[in-house]
């Protein structure tokens, strides 16, 4: 069956597929129908593709009588014109339209062809009531409705004519003509597989065509936040208006802080439940992507070291979504704040081994126990925020990323971060702390802040777990459920750290042998002895980080 909507070019180029592909795709196929009588010019109504949309209709009861009207009276239209052909729209809401196309074969005669349309559709209560689209397709006829435009073309072009049928005296050959009736049935074994194959690949080739018309219109670049069939995203979604409110129209009285990809205000909803909206910018297309992976990461996960994700909101260009509303802010404006040579309220030592344990608890489960494989990639204090009891939950998803279910390590594209400008003879911090290390003098990376009032054994147990967990080889670093297993432990895995990567090397080469010389001979050591270590040359000139 050439579809009306087809055009010719169109239309030539599946059939060229089909005579290709038929010998492939039905290479097996040896039955036929046959019947002692003539059944060309009558149908059979039996819809062997049966396709529905995955997303259910809002009100099921006035779509049902909207598209049942429309392909009533387009199954009408289409027996009454000669190509045996019809489609249309109707409305269903404001917003929104209903979609149909009907054809019949061109042998069916006009109220042939409206009884089989009328069977077809009868059978859209058997596989497709509720749904918002559906495709049945049988020998005979086809019946297509959807919520969008689905026509592959603006203007429907009528299918070419069909040759008439073969004359009854061919099919039915006189008494005494053995061998015109063998003939007969050998040509109705060979056409009619042909014939219903290359309806099924023109069907198929339909569906490419459309498919790929929707992918240069641009179609698949617009992220459809809704995407999965259960509508769980519908639950998230919060008016604009309401945020507005909430924000006192994005007052800059009310803004917490600015991100990577735009500010974030505190808000309240009318239950009177507290909320950090983050705004993305609107001029920013990757904002747009960084939205979509957030919510459909953050949506799906719970843990109590993660921010929860309350909903998003799409509306006139703005991109937001709204998180939990956490009291004590972002780790890095207590340690690094205004007051930053001050001791920070709540942040001695106890408080701080406290949020360590609750970030790699946090990692833990996004690493290994939830049901997606998710590794954070920007993880840096200003993204851990901490609620009223100064518990740490992680947040910023944007540019987390998601691995199958075996994969467990993987390479970033790049690395990226400020420069930092807190050591004057040292590039970066794992070079600063591995000389330390090295050196015996580990206990030199404290904060001055803490005072003396600290466990050593629990303090070179953190530099130590940091220290492996940067090792420059991948496949020497602690999983996350090694690290939360040593951090709850009086023991450590004695293993000394390697070199880690990006290494700027600061000592002499003679220094270097001493450091060496002193690793060789401790062995297993105590977690007060573990602080020596020693460096290697770091042959590699570019390195690309693998996180755990």
């Amino acid at each position: 069956m050439h579809l009306g909507d087809l055009s010719k070019v169109d239309c030539h180029t599946c059939a060229n597929t089909a005579a290709t592909e038929i010998r492939q795709l039905c290479f097996s196929q040896k039955e036929a129908s046959y019947s002692a009588q003539r059944f060309f010019s009558t149908f059979d109504s039996f819809p062997g593709v049966q396709l529905h949309n995955t997303k259910t209709a809002t009100d099921p009861a006035l779509f049902k009588r909207q598209s049942g009207n429309l392909v009533k009276n387009l199954s009408s239209e289409a027996a009454s014109n000669p190509s045996r052909f019809a489609l249309g729209f109707t409305s269903y809401t404001d917003f929104n339209d209903i979609y149909g196309m009907v054809q019949c074969t061109q042998d069916l005669a006009e109220n042939t062809c409206l009884t089989c349309l009328q069977e077809i559709a009868s059978h859209v209560l058997e596989c497709c009531d509720g749904y918002v689209g559906a495709t049945l397709i049988s020998k005979s006829c086809y019946l297509r409705y959807e919520t969008y435009s689905f026509f592959l073309s603006p203007i429907a072009h009528q299918p070419p004519p069909v040759a008439s049928p073969p004359s009854p005296s061919f099919l039915e050959p006189k008494a005494g003509h053995a061998g015109k009736k063998s003939n007969s049935k050998i040509i109705l074994i060979i056409v009619i597989p042909l014939a219903l194959a290359l309806t099924v690949i023109a069907t198929g080739c339909a569906g490419y065509l459309f498919w790929k018309k929707a992918k240069r219109n641009g179609v698949d670049d617009v992220p459809d936040l809704r995407e999965d069939g259960n509508n769980s995203m519908d639950a998230l979604l919060i008016g604009l208006s309401t945020l507005k409110v909430a924000t006192n129209n994005f007052s800059e009285a009310y803004k917490l802080g600015e991100g990577g990809f735009g500010p974030v205000y505190k808000g309240t909803l009318p239950d009177e439940q507290e909320i950090a909206v983050k705004r993305l910018s609107r001029s920013s297309e990757q904002g747009l992507a960084e939205l979509k992976t957030e919510v459909m990461l953050v949506a799906k996960l719970l843990h109590r070291n993660l921010v929860r994700l309350l909903g998003f909101c799409l509306e006139d260009e703005e991109k937001l979504l709204v998180y939990e509303y956490l009291p004590n802010g972002s780790l890095d404006k207590i340690l690094f704040g205004m007051n930053y040579k001050r001791r920070p309220f709540g942040l001695e030592w106890e408080g701080r081994f406290k949020i360590i344990v609750g970030i790699a608890r946090g990692l833990l489960y996004l690493h290994e126990d939830s049901q997606l494989r998710i590794v954070h990639r920007d993880l840096k204090a200003s993204n851990i925020l901490l609620d009223e009891e100064m518990n740490p939950k992680i947040s910023d998803f944007g540019l987390a990323k998601l691995f199958c279910g075996s994969q467990t390590h993987g390479n970033t594209n790049r690395i990226s971060g400020r420069k930092n400008s807190s050591f004057r003879n040292f590039s970066n911090l794992q070079s600063y702390a591995w000389q330390h290390w090295a050196n015996g003098t580990a206990l030199e990376l404290l904060d001055p802040r803490l005072g003396d009032q600290w466990p050593k054994y629990e303090v070179l147990k953190c530099f130590h777990i940091g220290l492996l967990c940067v090792q420059e080889a991948p496949a020497e670093r602690p999983t996350m459920s090694e690290v939360v297993m040593m951090l709850n432990s009086y023991t450590i895995n004695s293993t000394v750290p390697s070199q880690p990567a990006f290494y700027v090397r600061q000592e002499s080469s003679a220094d270097s042998q001493q450091s060496v010389a002193r690793l060789e001979s401790y062995g297993a050591l105590e977690l007060d002895q573990l602080a020596e270590a020693t460096q290697s040359v770091n042959d590699i000139t570019v390195t690309e980080l693998c996180p755990r």
